[in-house]
């Protein structure tokens, strides 16, 4: 049967926040008086929490766990969830309880009553947050609206509900590296919001250090706007009417009599120059990556292990680390388990992948094939 709401939760080392987050979670969907099921993404976790999700799963049937068989980060999981999800009504959901799970009835409520595809959780109040990251965030999100042109709700994370029509489109989309919290509101689908207070990190740590949200930041912008490259070309043309004007005045000097200035201003124009030409090949060179690794059509993510498939299979419900340490054995003899691709797949040997989302209540392993396309003793994380 296919259940109303599905909860996509992606997990990076989790295992400190795990028991809270069931012990939150579980209460909440049980009480929504609907057919659910929890979606925990293990996103190639090196501690025990892939042994957490087995053993809970065992006492909650609706929780079902997809591991995937590398770290491949955040929105990859997130992708993975959404791929792998059957509900009518997907919620996102980040295991560190910073988003309050008891706004999720709150989500459901107004999709139905206001019948929209989307409903965004707005974070009304992050005193928990740093100055620095309140700070940092006002001034992205205003650069990024800007720049795109898009109006997007500057408190509005990765924390959303989204229809069954919502999430197939998404799943569609070919893009690669995307960032779902300007995806989602790109595609301009009927939309609602909830505010909620942005609570601190119930346990561990933090998987956004600031290089990573220095990237995300750059995916965010190159992936939507083709201004950057736009500067690039009034920055040559800026350089340009300098030296233009550097020119004249030298020639003026000249017949003036009066001394043109030294090597340093000379030194001092040919370095300002160069610095724009080369911060110009870099944005160039961004906007050529993302190019080339679209060309390249490698899926983002590869799935080791789905409770909801692999009922009789657990060889890869666990990684090999964490086996080892809860002493169970740690190697596998038998052929690899299929590897399911995001958004449609290609089997060896077959011509290009076509996006083809996974429809809802199938069999998710049908058209996938293992991480090298080759048989083989199985290569357990």
């Amino acid at each position: 049967m296919v259940p109303e709401l599905s909860v996509v939760i992606p997990m990076y080392n989790e295992e400190q926040v795990l028991p809270l987050l069931v012990q939150r979670l579980r209460p909440v969907l049980d009480g929504l008086g609907t057919s659910y099921e929890v979606v925990a993404v293990d996103d190639g976790s090196k501690d025990q929490t892939a042994v957490l999700l087995q053993r809970y799963r065992r006492e909650w049937e609706q929780l079902r766990v997809v591991r995937l068989r590398a770290n491949s980060g955040h929105q990859a999981a997130i992708s993975a969830g959404l791929v792998s999800a059957h509900g009518d009504f997907v919620v996102t959901l980040d295991a560190d309880l910073q988003d309050p799970p008891e706004t999720i009835a709150d989500m459901l409520r107004a999709a139905h009553e206001e019948g929209v595809d989307v409903v965004y959780g707005v974070r009304s109040d992050r005193s928990t947050d740093s100055f620095f990251k309140r700070e940092t965030a006002k001034a992205f999100y205003s650069v990024h609206s800007r720049l795109t042109g898009m109006e997007t709700a500057g408190n509005a994370g990765d924390f959303r509900l989204m229809s069954r029509a919502t999430v197939d489109a998404v799943n569609a989309l070919p893009e690669h590296g995307r960032v779902l919290r300007f995806v989602v509101p790109a595609l301009n689908f009927p939309s609602a919001s909830v505010s909620y207070k942005r609570e601190e990190r119930a346990a561990g740590e933090s998987k956004y250090p600031f290089m990573k949200m220095v990237m995300l930041s750059v995916d965010s912008i190159i992936g939507f706007s083709l201004k950057p490259l736009r500067l690039a070309t009034w920055l040559g043309f800026g350089g340009f009417i300098a030296s233009l004007l550097l020119i004249a005045y030298a020639v003026i000097g000249r017949f003036t009599g009066h001394a043109i200035a030294g090597w340093a201003s000379t030194v001092g124009m040919i370095a300002l120059v160069g610095g724009l030409q080369l911060l110009c090949l870099g944005i160039l060179g961004e906007y050529l990556g993302r190019m080339y690794q679209q060309l390249q059509e490698r899926p983002n993510y590869f799935i080791a292990y789905d409770s909801a498939r692999d009922r009789d299979d657990h060889r890869f419900a666990i990684p090999r680390s964490a086996r080892m340490a809860t002493g169970q054995p740690a190697g596998a003899t038998a052929a690899r388990p299929a590897v399911t691709l995001q958004a449609g797949s290609v089997e060896a040997g077959a011509g290009p992948r076509v996006a083809n989302p996974t429809p809802r209540g199938t069999d998710t392993s049908e058209g996938t094939l293992d991480a090298h396309g080759l048989a083989g003793e199985p290569i357990d994380r």
